[in-house]
């Protein structure tokens, strides 16, 4: 999960594949507890990974956390954000602010699983 004030970006990741995918950006409005708590429900997730970056983001997850009822975890995500908007670049993509989110939540995420290899 990429933490913002405006914008969380998503990305999962299947425990066998060792893989993560971006999944989406959800708007950090009264909705987002329960958004999150149905994709949880749907894609059977055991835990979140959140980018960290400061008190602010450990304020956020221990809300979550509270509410969810599920284990969260932190990932440093320092320059995730530049690396997601030059990844997207390289590939081509349009409107890449609308996908930096959830791109820079995979690259934390695959970040992640790598250190815990």
């Amino acid at each position: 999960m990429d933490f913002g004030q405006s914008k969380i970006g998503l990305a999962v990741a299947d425990s066998e594949t060792r893989i993560a995918f971006s999944f989406g950006t959800l708007k950090n409005d009264k909705k987002l507890v329960d958004s999150l708590k149905n994709i949880i429900e749907k894609k059977r997730i055991e835990r979140i990974i959140v980018g960290y970056a400061g008190e602010e983001t450990r304020t956020f997850a221990a809300m979550l956390e509270n509410k969810l009822n599920i284990t969260i975890e932190f990932q440093n995500e320092l320059f995730s954000t530049r690396e997601a908007e030059r990844n997207l670049i390289e590939k081509g993509a349009k409107k890449i602010k609308r996908f930096d989110d959830q791109e820079a939540a995979r690259i934390i995420l695959q970040s992640w699983l790598d250190k815990k290899e």
